[in-house]
């Protein structure tokens, strides 16, 4: 009985322990955010609490309804800046706090201090903290710091070249050629972001490192085996991605008891593992005899192992760093290009009038010929392809961008004031809102319109200019020293794809029982705005709710 009652009592304490632990941090942090003079709502959660992103919107869908609106429920969860965009900015200022019992989280919404921050990357520095969950294999150029990073980022630039996006570009069209048979050969596509993240996987394999797929749609394919190649072991660790992050792979492999399932992940992670040994022990011996990366052969892994293996003691990789950052290149090129390309599909599907816009562009410089011979070339004349890329990535960011002022006060201009910032000071540049606010982007600003990247040129289409958005207002790739050394992949992968869907093809949604085609849009529009949330990325949910339907371009 004694036992019983200390459990008991245990079970009653330990949640009183931590909500006070959690009022005492609140109020501290509280009285620290009135002292900074910025306006700033109180939440009762961390952003960082893990079990809280779990379950917050189901809760907070009760609390709603029973309860009505407050800052509990406006701010209080994972992605709550999307549907909020540039609303809080236009009541609290273009710079406000919100106070939780973890950390004050400092939301900037003005180009200007934005470029202050990125700036000076000494002081406002990436927090690791929250990256570095992507450690799965090892450390990577987007979990370290200070010299570390310096020597990762260096070498990872080296690896994005121009040879590399040639290899980028090529197999794109490949890919994009085969998913277009497999879409065009049914009535209608539900598939769309499955096949979608297929295309992207099997472009990272080739210009990544060296492993040719043929491209296989959702419905050709068989089930996964875990062990039995790189690109079935990588696509089940993506798609089990959060589950290996929260608890670790070493416990998928350790665990015999787990379900068959959960089993498998563990099986992936081992396989996975030992095919990036694999390759790379290749690698090493190819640059003992002079031959990695020559040729058509220069791949993103023999680019990294070459220059890590050349490199000055102790300005290389180490093995781990080396595993690190070929995971998190597979993590952030396949996750945030697939959501990229879904939503972009999405929004062509209910804009017919930018399919001929793109249409027109492709057949002007790419003619009649087969994709086959379409020329690497030809990437920086296709600007409008680009400008769908940037106008879907401005509404729809998949990463939003932290940085913290660790362990040290900083100040922050702000107009005609200087803002004192404590340690430990989360800072976010407000994406949602920079990158909508009519300020910066005109009436139309929460409209998809990639027309407003292009400056036109009645005349001649060649003599059209790809107006970049001013500096500060557009964070889809980050900003500053630390911004995402894969651009140019992401840039060719995708106007690759796009001109080899839409030179020749229009795509439509299906059409339901007692609607017109313009209903169907209007149906595929509300779905991207309704169903689209913050997962580990900004994602569309459940896209297979608006079949599509691709037919040949009759003009």
């Amino acid at each position: 009985m004694p036992i019983l009652s200390i459990i008991i009592w245990g079970c009653l304490l330990l949640p009183l322990a931590v909500a006070l632990q959690s009022g005492y941090s609140l109020l501290r942090n509280y009285l620290v955010a009135r002292q900074t003079g910025l306006r700033f709502h109180v939440i009762p959660i961390s952003h960082l609490n893990h079990f809280w992103m779990l379950v917050d919107r189901k809760i907070l869908h009760y609390v709603r309804k029973y309860f009505g609106e407050s800052a509990f429920t406006r701010y209080n969860w994972m992605g709550w800046e999307l549907p909020d965009r540039y609303s809080s900015h236009y009541e609290l200022g273009d710079v406000f706090m919100l106070v939780t019992p973890g950390r004050n989280w400092v939301y900037i919404g003005h180009p200007d201090i934005v470029m202050e921050v990125v700036r000076r990357r000494d002081d406002f520095p990436r927090c690791v903290e929250l990256t570095q969950v992507l450690d799965v294999f090892g450390p990577n150029v987007g979990s370290v710091e200070g010299q570390r990073w310096v020597t990762q980022r260096k070498l990872m630039a080296s690896c994005f070249n121009e040879q590399y996006n040639e290899t980028v570009w090529s197999e794109s069209i490949s890919q994009a050629n085969d998913m277009i048979r497999y879409w065009t050969s049914r009535p209608s596509v539900r598939s769309t972001a499955n096949d979608l993240r297929t295309l992207s996987l099997d472009v990272l394999s080739k210009a990544g490192f060296g492993k040719s797929f043929k491209f296989e749609g959702y419905e050709e394919t068989s089930h996964i085996n875990p062990s039995a190649s790189y690109k079935d072991s990588l696509q089940l660790i993506l798609e089990h991605c959060i589950l290996i992050i929260a608890m670790g792979p070493k416990f998928f492999m350790n665990t015999p008891w787990l379900p068959r399932k959960y089993r498998e992940i563990g099986q992936a992670v081992a396989a996975f593992q030992r095919f990036m040994t694999e390759m790379y022990e290749s690698e090493k011996s190819k640059v003992a005899q002079g031959i990695s990366g020559t040729g058509g052969s220069r791949t993103f892994l023999s680019s990294l192992a070459k220059a890590s293996l050349d490199a000055k003691p102790g300005e290389g990789l180490t093995e781990r760093e080396i595993y690190g950052n070929i995971f998190v290149i597979n993590f952030a090129g396949h996750d945030t290009s697939s959501h990229v390309f879904t939503f972009a599909v999405y929004f062509l599907a209910a804009n017919p009038g930018v399919q001929d816009w793109l249409s027109e562009e492709l057949r002007h410089v790419l003619g009649s010929q087969p994709p086959h011979e379409w020329d690497y070339t030809n990437f920086p004349r296709l600007k409008r392809c680009l400008a769908v890329l940037y106008e879907t990535i401005r509404l729809y960011t998949p990463v939003p961008v932290t940085k913290w002022t660790k362990d040290k006060t900083q100040t922050l201009n702000i107009g005609d004031k200087t803002l004192v910032l404590p340690p430990n000071t989360m800072m976010c540049l407000a994406y949602s809102c920079l990158q909508t606010d009519p300020r910066w982007w005109g009436t139309d600003s929460l409209s998809w319109r990639p027309s407003r990247f292009i400056k036109s040129a009645p005349a001649n289409i060649e003599e059209e200019e790809f107006v970049q958005p001013r500096r500060g207002t557009f964070v889809g790739w980050s900003e500053g020293a630390r911004d995402c050394p894969g651009r140019k992949f992401s840039q060719v992968e995708f106007v690759a794809t796009l001109a080899s869907l839409f030179r020749d093809w229009r795509v439509d949604p299906l059409t339901f029982e007692g609607e017109t085609l313009d209903m169907a849009r209007e149906r595929v529009l509300n779905l991207i705005k309704t169903d689209s949330a913050m997962v580990l990325l900004q994602q569309m949910l459940h896209p297979e709710k608006a079949p599509l339907v691709w037919s040949r371009r009759l003009d």
